[in-house]
């Protein structure tokens, strides 16, 4: 089985920013575009990172980035059902019990359910650095 990957928005932020991580996320689209492995996104990170593109540099710079990523080897999936809420609550509950290393964001839950691959094969990937790379998750 393929290595997924699942973005967050600071991820995205920090590869089209080129901020640190952003080498790491470079490298994991560069894998997907060759097929070495998925990549995921839930609509509502992409949302996170559309409004802050648009606030900063304005509407044409957003649907530009936008257009960017759609063109990229990204899954962006957007089903938010009430199943998927309980769901993206428990996981979120469960991984910030475990550590502060691996608290994770309601976007990223979502993001995590709705890949729809098991968590024991998933890296979630928040602004990585050299001391935060990429983490499995494993909720149980």
């Amino acid at each position: 089985m393929k290595k997924s990957y699942v973005l967050d928005a600071c991820a995205l932020i920090a590869c089209l920013s080129d901020e640190e991580g952003a080498g790491v996320v470079q490298n994991i689209l560069d894998m997907a575009r060759h097929g070495k492995c998925k990549v995921f996104m839930h609509a509502v990170n992409l949302l996170e990172v559309y409004y802050g593109v648009r606030k900063e540099y304005g509407e044409i710079a957003a649907k530009e980035m936008f257009e960017g990523v759609m063109e990229e080897s990204i899954a962006v999936c957007s089903d938010i059902s009430e199943s998927i809420i309980f769901e993206a609550g428990r996981r979120r509950t469960w991984w910030g019990n475990l550590s502060p290393a691996h608290k994770i964001n309601e976007n990223s839950a979502f993001a995590t359910i709705i890949t729809k691959i098991p968590a024991t094969t998933l890296d979630v990937v928040s602004r990585p650095t050299a001391s935060a790379p990429p983490r499995t998750l494993n909720p149980k």
